[in-house]
């Protein structure tokens, strides 16, 4: 079952639970995944899907920061809940351990060994951990395995 699909299901059980914050976060992951279907001119892949998840879920969390910095927890809380949400659909996270496994390895692949080469090990990285990690844990392991 693709995520659109997965949606939409979940769509039908928020409405009949009557779960408000939820149904308005999926309806909200649905315009956007259609929204960028309508942009490409073709249906997402789920490698395009989960890209769009993605963007939502750290817009989310860049809100989610803001909000806290400006002491405005009524707001926190709302968002806090959706990002609980938009993490299930999100595929299983790796834990720091994995991510600074594949980064010893990928910074070996391109032959990188000093900060100048964050760029290509980074851009080599990314398509192995998308969806699976933030970026920012990836820079910061990069960042340290070569200085």
């Amino acid at each position: 079952m693709n995520l659109l699909d997965r949606l939409t299901v979940d769509m039908k059980e928020a409405m009949k639970n009557k779960e408000k914050q939820r149904l308005s976060v999926i309806r909200m992951v649905k315009s956007a995944l259609q929204n960028e279907a309508i942009k490409l001119g073709k249906e997402l892949t789920d490698d395009e899907a989960l890209t769009v998840l993605n963007r939502e879920l750290k817009q989310r969390k860049d809100s989610l920061h803001e909000f806290e910095k400006a002491n405005r927890e009524d707001l926190a809380k709302n968002v806090r809940e959706e990002v609980v949400i938009l993490n299930a659909y999100m595929p299983e996270q790796l834990s720091e351990e994995k991510v600074a496994e594949i980064v010893q390895q990928t910074i070996q692949e391109v032959g990188a060994s000093t900060k100048a080469d964050i760029g290509k090990v980074m851009g080599a990285i990314m398509p192995k951990v998308k969806g699976k990690t933030d970026g920012t844990i990836v820079n910061r392991l990069v960042q340290q395995y070569l200085s």
